[in-house]
């Protein structure tokens, strides 16, 4: 059997005495949209902290590729195109400045950092530092340079929060095409109506453990609702315990 793109094998992380993630299980194909979803606190920030390995479990193993962290660092580093939910950027650097930075670390040439700042509507900022951009253009900065090598595995936290409508739908239609040139995307979101739209499977996180997993219409046969936002209302309002999301 091929090896999973992105494996993760009982996975425990704890954090300040606190377990974040207690025995998580989850394989990822090549090509695949996954939506991790679930409140704060739910963990999936730290799931894909962990893939990134920016962060690493306290027990279990991760693999992308085939490959783990420990063994290769430059190789694993090089699999993988991270989104942080934020990021304090360099004062009076401008967008092309930014990326051409990023992209010179990793030796990609400046045309690919056009191409990428046209495709995410910054091509137009001139002068003006990303520092004192808007947080939705700040975000499109962020996917844009997730996006540079073209990696393999590509991991974004809350990718949409700031984006106006117009920009969720761009960017709903910009990760379809990267995973049908064959790169693997997985994503955390609160907002269900863009994992509805996009994922190919959804992931359901309540303190630190998948709870529910499948396609929309998989979650929606399972709960008997019509969307996936009625669906987990209903999940919530039979289990009563909302607060726990």
């Amino acid at each position: 059997m091929a090896e999973s793109m992105v494996r993760l094998e009982g996975i425990t992380k704890t954090i300040k005495k606190q377990v974040i993630i207690e025995g998580l299980n989850l394989q990822i194909e090549e090509g695949q949209i996954v939506a991790l979803c679930g409140g704060n606190g739910a963990g999936k920030s730290t799931i894909l902290r962990m893939i990134a390995g920016i962060s690493h479990p306290d027990s279990g193993r991760i693999t992308v590729d085939g490959l783990m962290w420990k063994n290769n660092r430059k190789r694993y580093a090089d699999l993988i195109g991270y989104m942080p939910d934020d990021f304090r950027f360099s004062q009076g650097l401008t967008a092309f400045e930014t990326l051409s930075f990023w992209a010179a670390l990793r030796g990609i040439p400046q045309t690919r950092v056009k191409e990428l700042l046209q495709e995410v509507g910054l091509e137009d900022t001139g002068k003006k530092s990303v520092s004192s951009f808007s947080k939705g253009m700040r975000q499109r900065v962020l996917f844009a340079q997730a996006l540079l090598a073209k990696p393999p595995v590509v991991l974004m936290d809350e990718p949409t929060n700031g984006l106006d409508p117009y920009w969720i739908e761009s960017f709903v239609r910009m990760v379809k095409e990267t995973a049908a040139s064959g790169q693997t995307v997985i994503f955390s979101t609160h907002q269900l109506h863009v994992a509805e739209a996009l994922a190919d499977r959804i992931a359901l996180l309540r303190g630190g453990q998948i709870e529910l997993e499948g396609t929309a219409a998989d979650i929606r046969e399972q709960l008997g609702a019509s969307g996936l936002q009625a669906a987990f209302a209903e999940w919530f309002g039979l289990t009563g315990k909302l607060n726990g999301y």
